[in-house]
């Protein structure tokens, strides 16, 4: 069907008689000429005022008007648009990811009874909330007077169709309200009060003094308040659910519902305000206009995750934080203490070095080796921790999230100095583990070197590979690049941390593990007890390293199926991998060019391997605490003028200044 965009063409093309879809047709075409080229908003205005004032003066038009507006209100459930528009069809969140993906992707058509989806097809532009919410209360008066239905049925059909949205409202809030994983976490108080089930009761009340004749403007008063009152406890009652999440790990799913019910709340207030308004035609516009924007947000999946995920990546965060305090380093002793832990983590790396070149002789396909090379990581990091030792690039995604921290009262006295207090110690506790690290890896790679070459009369790598190692390591490459991706994944290792700690703690596994009676049964009690308090402590840290080695390993892998030709640069395995190199070709390397540009590219490898970690750990901890405002102009400045006046402190600390303790009061005899 071919609908005219000019208004005269419109209007004559008005049939009452049309079907479904070619009325349906027609309301896009006349919204899209009151839309135009959505350059003005007082245009579209005057476009309404145009179309009334033509309308009006032709009392045959008016009537074919009315008489297609009842044929569509006929056809149409306007129930669905009051009540569900804007809402997830899903309870649960990935199932409504999916559904707004395939609603980006999949046209919509003009034939349906849904309202709600017609509406997005009126109303497509968020342009359209503009002019709706603009129109004064005259406009809006004469389009009712114009859209009224000639019955004089009291309630009126549109007083109809907004009871029934705040019934199905209602039953809404009470089925996510009863949903037992939300109603078991909810507060003592939230119980007692049951706010849920008096909730349709207290709404029937409200329609019987609505619909009371004569009215009880008193009665009607008191039923509202007390339903309002009803709604605010309900709201109360759920929003006790985020302590209890706060506490014992954050659901994604939960957080949604939580999120679904506090907004259905809302609308059946709009609503409410509305039925008893009196302007309802204005109310009503009004009211299109925020529907407009809602409609906006519901097909929006970044909207979607952010607004779902928010409470998650705090707590992730929350979580790394705590961690992250453990590898940041504020005195001499401390210091010290993270060198000697980095230097036995770079031990680690260098048997690891080897490992990986021994399991590309063992030329199997590109996927098996992937994922050996990615098992060799991800237990050589599980080591570490288990020594409780460390592993210098790992510490950037686990540090940010606590320096945010330090953030979230930046108003307050010297709170930018203590800002760039913790700025030195990070930088100290990275220098200290990339110093251990790479002091240790160097010469036991050597020394491991020495080793076989005793007792198997080779070098680990031939010359060829050695001279392949030189040439992949240079700077002259794209070594930058890849050890930027490098950082990438270091910050996804922690942030499967941070998810793997909240998972842990929200299915409350360190409890079953201590108390299922089949594993106190297979285990004994005292293991059972041993078994979840180790997995409680260590369970953040076996995600990050095992992730991390497995992505290490198997993204090199998974890109060359696809022809990238990605790779990986971790400071200290390229570190372990140049001293092999080195090993085989003697001291006569130090001669070659190529060396020291790869001992040049180790410096870079490092430097991005932790500043791209730390920077996208540290953005998404502010996003997470919701820290804005800040005053980065002052922050750059007080770091400054620490580098002007202590530039050493970036590197070695301070001696720590003895604490004299004060005098002894003298004793007093009487």
């Amino acid at each position: 069907m071919s609908v005219p965009r000019d208004l005269p063409s419109l209007l004559d093309a008005l049939d009452p008689e049309a079907t479904q879809v070619e009325r349906h047709l027609w309301l896009v075409a006349l919204l899209d000429w009151v839309r135009g080229d959505r350059e003005s908003v007082q245009t579209s205005l005057s476009r309404v005022q145009l179309f009334l004032d033509i309308v009006e003066e032709r009392p045959a038009l008016r009537e074919r008007v009315q008489t297609w507006w009842q044929a569509l209100l006929g056809t149409v459930d306007g129930t669905t648009l009051l009540a569900d528009h804007g809402f997830a069809q899903r309870p649960v969140f990935l199932s409504e990811f999916f559904s707004r993906l395939l609603r980006k992707i999949l046209p919509a058509t003009p034939q349906t009874r849904d309202a709600s989806e017609l509406f997005s097809l009126l109303f497509p532009h968020a342009f359209d909330a503009e002019w709706l919410t603009l129109l004064d209360e005259a406009t809006a008066e004469r389009l009712a007077r114009l859209l009224a239905l000639p019955t004089g049925t009291t309630p009126s059909p549109w007083q109809q169709t907004l009871e029934e949205a705040i019934t199905y409202c209602v039953s809404q809030i009470r089925a996510i309200g009863f949903a037992p994983e939300l109603r078991l976490r909810m507060s003592a108080a939230a119980h007692e009060e049951r706010p849920f089930h008096a909730l349709v009761a207290d709404f029937d009340a409200v329609c019987q003094a609505l619909h009371q004749s004569p009215r009880n403007e008193a009665a009607l008063e008191a039923a509202v308040q007390h339903f309002k009152e009803r709604l605010d406890a309900c709201r109360h009652a759920a929003a006790s659910v985020y302590a209890h999440l706060d506490e014992h790990g954050i659901s994604v799913d939960m957080v949604f519902r939580l999120r679904q019910l506090r907004e259905r709340v809302l609308r059946v207030r709009e609503l409410l305000d509305c039925l008893l308004t009196a302007a309802p035609a204005f109310s009503a516009a009004q009211l299109l206009g925020r529907l407009v924007l809602v409609g906006q947000q519901s097909r929006s999946l970044r909207a979607l995750i952010a607004s779902n995920s928010s409470l998650l990546a705090a707590k992730v965060t929350d979580r790394s934080a705590e961690t992250g305090e453990h590898y940041i380093t504020r005195n001499r002793a401390e210091y010290r203490d993270m060198l000697r832990k980095a230097a036995g983590g770079g031990a680690v790396m260098s048997l690891t070095t080897l490992v990986k070149f021994g399991l590309l002789t063992l030329g199997v396909s590109a996927f098996w080796s992937g994922f050996l090379a990615g098992m060799n990581y991800a237990l050589s990091f599980v080591l570490v921790q288990l020594l409780h030792w460390t592993v210098a690039t790992k510490q950037p995604a686990m540090t940010a999230p606590a320096m945010a921290t330090k953030l979230k009262d930046l108003g307050a006295p010297e709170a930018v100095e203590q800002f760039v207090d913790e700025v030195t110690h990070l930088m100290r506790s990275q220098v200290a583990a990339i110093v251990g690290n790479l002091a240790l890896v160097v010469p036991c790679v050597l020394l491991l070197c020495g080793a076989l070459f005793a007792l198997f009369g080779r070098a680990p790598l031939s010359l060829k590979e050695a001279d392949y190692v030189l040439h992949s390591l240079t700077l002259f490459g794209p070594t930058a690049l890849f050890a930027a991706l490098t950082g990438v994944l270091l910050f996804a290792s922690s942030i499967m941390a941070g998810w793997a700690e909240n998972w842990f703690v929200l299915h409350r596994l360190d409890s079953a593990l201590r108390y299922n009676p089949r594993i106190t049964a297979a285990l004994g009690s005292a293991r059972a007890a041993r078994w979840a308090g180790f997995l409680r402590v260590n369970i953040s840290g076996l995600a990050a390293n095992i992730s991390l080695g497995l992505m290490l390993g198997l993204i090199p892998a998974f890109a060359t199926f696809f022809g990238l030709g990605l790779e990986v640069r971790h400071v200290t395995l390229s570190t372990g991998q140049l001293a092999a190199a080195s090993a085989t070709l003697g001291t006569s390397v130090l001669t070659l060019p190529a060396f020291w540009w790869c001992l040049t590219a180790v410096l870079v490898t490092g430097l991005l391997n932790v500043t791209v970690s730390f920077y996208f750990a540290f953005r998404l901890a502010l996003r997470a605490h919701n820290v804005s405002g800040i005053d980065r102009a002052r922050i750059r400045a007080a770091i400054a003028e620490r580098i002007r006046s202590a530039p050493l402190s970036f590197f070695w600390p301070a001696r720590e200044t003895p604490q004299v303790p004060p005098p002894e009061e003298p004793e007093q005899h009487g």
